[in-house]
């Protein structure tokens, strides 16, 4: 799935993982607005490697429609990050010491947040994903400011045993993020991923998740191109997530990303195309 970065040594994004460095971009277009809701100083770097700085292929010309979705798809990851972002640092504030980040990509939260002392935060990720940010991460000469604990895991196998053994401790609470991830995840093994999540969890544990709804699945999946990231988007949102999540043992809060844009002074757009955001946040914590 991988070929390696001609003269870099590097491995060069490809599969569902590619859209990591996409949301890298994202994020450090962000960090350089004059008003940016998050400062990500390695999204930079991360795109730059992957080929994606300081642009990315252009929707078809003409195309207002596909630009319209990608302005869309973009808000959505701001409004996500710093909705996730004020998540961790709640736990964090609530006495947590452990954070994993699930199917963790290009995520620099463990260098560009402020995290309190013995923290640690697991990325659990396939090797890919993690050779190439650790390739970058060396260049860049990036310090975290955590205990940040590289997990080579892929997903759909016994993720809990390579999370235990590289340290993390079940019994003591953990704040858990899924972001971006279930899409792409059928809906048994995202009902396998929540079982397994609440297996690790002591009471108190936080949990951080962004779903999409039907229509975004319909807008945006069948649509793309075949191979793309979008078009291989499969799992929507349940009807009701806060039902769905009490009955995996979370007492759990869902927000609209229209409704979080809104609170963060972004707020999205009203033009045909934007009528709904594309997905929703959750805010959880364990019974």
């Amino acid at each position: 799935m991988t070929e390696q970065g001609q003269g870099q040594g590097r491995v060069r994004p490809s599969g569902v993982w590619a859209t990591a460095v996409g949301v890298a971009r994202v994020r450090a277009l962000e960090t350089e607005r004059a008003d940016p809701l998050f400062r990500d100083p390695l999204a930079r770097a991360f795109a730059a490697a992957g080929g994606l700085w300081p642009s990315s292929p252009p929707p078809p010309e003409g195309d207002e429609a596909a630009r319209r979705r990608r302005a869309g798809v973009a808000l959505s990851i701001v409004i996500r990050t710093k909705f996730l972002d004020d998540l961790l640092r709640q736990a964090a504030a609530s006495g947590i010491r452990q954070a994993v980040l699930l199917g963790a990509g290009m995520d620099s939260r463990a260098f560009r947040m402020n995290w309190p002392d013995g923290t640690r935060l697991f990325e659990v990720d396939t090797a890919p994903p993690l050779d190439f940010k650790d390739s970058v991460l060396r260049q860049e000469r990036a310090v975290p400011r955590c205990r940040r604990i590289p997990v080579t895991a892929d997903l759909r196998e016994d993720w809990p045993a390579a999370l235990a053994a590289a340290g993390h401790d079940a019994a003591e609470p953990t704040v858990w993020i899924a972001e971006g991830l279930l899409i792409y995840l059928p809906q048994d093994a995202v009902e396998v991923l929540l079982a397994r999540i609440g297996a690790q969890s002591a009471p108190g544990s936080r949990m951080g998740l962004t779903l999409a709804s039907r229509g975004v699945i319909e807008r945006f999946a069948t649509d793309a191109a075949p191979g793309s990231a979008a078009s291989l988007w499969v799992s929507e949102m349940p009807d009701d997530p806060v039902d769905w999540l009490a009955g995996h043992g979370w007492d759990a809060q869902a927000h609209t990303l229209r409704e979080r844009a809104a609170a963060y002074g972004r707020p999205l757009s009203t033009s045909p195309g934007h009528e709904e955001g594309p997905g929703s946040l959750i805010a959880a914590v364990r019974r």
